[in-house]
């Protein structure tokens, strides 16, 4: 099984953007994280981060054919993104979208998902570790067997 990891704008400064919501861990450590639960569990990972929401399109679809699952942290482009969500759509491998933080207890603009859409489940507010339970919930369902 292939998973790709996505994370969208800003999740590079993890440890340095807001702490006291997205905690002190860094996006290394995320990194790091995300590699040794793939290798504990014998699964293939890529990790991918951009800024640019394009960039992030040209991923997923680069993606199909490839990868057997998505686990997806879109950041704010979670509430403006209508092409992240046709990408999504348009492959039709099963993602997973994740949010570091508790997004349903933020402001009013953030209980926006587009994405959600087109994902199999959505994660907040566990951290990082809501990366690694939704690696377990595509590996769970064999993902895109």
């Amino acid at each position: 099984m292939q998973l790709l990891v996505i994370n969208g704008p800003n999740i590079n400064m993890l440890g340095i953007r807001e702490p006291d919501i997205y905690g002190a861990e860094n996006y290394q450590t995320l990194c790091r994280r995300v590699e040794d639960y793939a290798k504990a569990a014998g699964v293939g990972v890529e990790i991918y981060q951009s800024n640019h929401e394009g960039d992030l399109v040209d991923k997923i679809q680069a993606a199909y054919g490839h990868v057997d699952g998505i686990v997806i942290n879109p950041g704010a482009y979670t509430h403006t993104s209508v092409a992240l969500l046709d990408a999504v759509k348009a492959v039709s491998i099963p993602t997973v979208e994740v949010h570091i933080s508790d997004v349903a207890a933020r402001e009013d603009f953030r209980q926006i998902s587009y994405i959600r859409a087109a994902c199999v489940a959505t994660i907040a507010g566990r951290g990082i570790q809501g990366y690694l339970d939704a690696m377990q919930l595509l590996m769970e369902q064999g993902a895109g067997k």
